[in-house]
């Protein structure tokens, strides 16, 4: 039986570890999708003894349109047919950057990065893909505005209402592609690991982050239980064919149709459609 494919993205960190780790074990071949490899393969070479000839390291920036379509034509020289995605990477930036095309950074890398991944990952989708997105419980409160994408200046950018606000996008992402792919046979899910002992997380000041670390990682998520739900997504056989699904603490969330049929995930797709018609993409 020929082996599958699974990409995971953002798998250095807590949670990336654990996903491929458990998907190794599960039998794919693993390809770990990574912006800093320096950071990467301390991790890749401990998870690789464990599984010598199922994981291999890829450079992939998803603030960075080049560095995406040279990650996926490579994927697509080297493989037939990807059975597993895991859009795990995420940021939380702390202060107002740019993506190399120059969106908002945090929306760039959360939501549009991932987007633009998946769409050219398509061609080597088919019957029984999972992609499975991670998303956040801030996805209750982000709302979309027209100057989503836009840069903002130091003074107006606020880390967490940008978050909140790439997690929406990216949720509204997951919808339409469970729609529009479920006829070839790919089902696409979010999870939302809830609040986890994991690097995003950290504030950028010393003081908080040390008491931080003290006092409140000690009784929230570890990454094994964040990446739980994720997991139960990605290898789950009583979930094949089940698409669409906002999924909380492994249970399938009841998500609200004014929520669903938003005037802003209209506007989301309007938006990212003509991104990245100007970048020369035909999604």
């Amino acid at each position: 039986m020929e082996q599958k494919t699974a990409i995971i993205t953002g798998a250095n960190g807590g949670m990336g570890a654990t996903l491929v780790r458990d998907v190794a074990n599960a039998g794919y071949h693993v390809v770990m999708a990574c912006r800093d490899l320096g950071k990467a393969t301390p991790v890749y070479e401990q998870l690789k003894q464990q599984h010598p000839d199922q994981i291999q390291l890829k450079k992939l920036d998803l603030a960075s349109f080049e560095s995406i379509k040279k990650f996926t034509n490579e994927i697509q020289e080297e493989f037939q047919h990807i059975d597993l995605l895991l859009n795990n990477a995420g940021t939380l930036c702390h202060k107002a950057e740019e993506t190399a095309e120059h969106y908002e950074k945090t929306v760039g890398v959360n939501y549009l990065g991932h987007y633009v991944l998946s769409h050219l990952l398509l061609p080597l989708m088919g019957q029984g893909t999972r992609v499975v997105n991670m998303v956040s419980l801030t996805v209750r409160y982000g709302h979309l505005k027209p100057t989503l994408f836009k840069p903002v200046s130091q003074k107006d950018f606020d880390r967490f209402v940008t978050y909140s606000d790439s997690k929406k996008a990216f949720f509204y992402f997951t919808m339409d592609a469970a729609e529009q792919w479920k006829e070839r046979g790919i089902t696409v899910n979010c999870a939302d690991p809830g609040i986890v002992s994991t690097n995003i997380i950290r504030m950028g000041n010393k003081v908080v982050d040390k008491l931080c670390d003290l006092f409140f990682r000690p009784i929230i998520k570890t990454p094994t239980n964040g990446a739980s739900t994720m997991l139960m997504l990605a290898l789950d056989p009583t979930l094949e064919g089940k698409t669409g699904g906002l999924y909380v603490n492994k249970k399938l969330k009841k998500v609200k149709d004014k929520v669903l049929h938003s005037p802003e995930r209209t506007m989301l797709r309007e938006l990212t459609q003509e991104i990245t018609r100007q970048h020369g993409f035909n999604f």
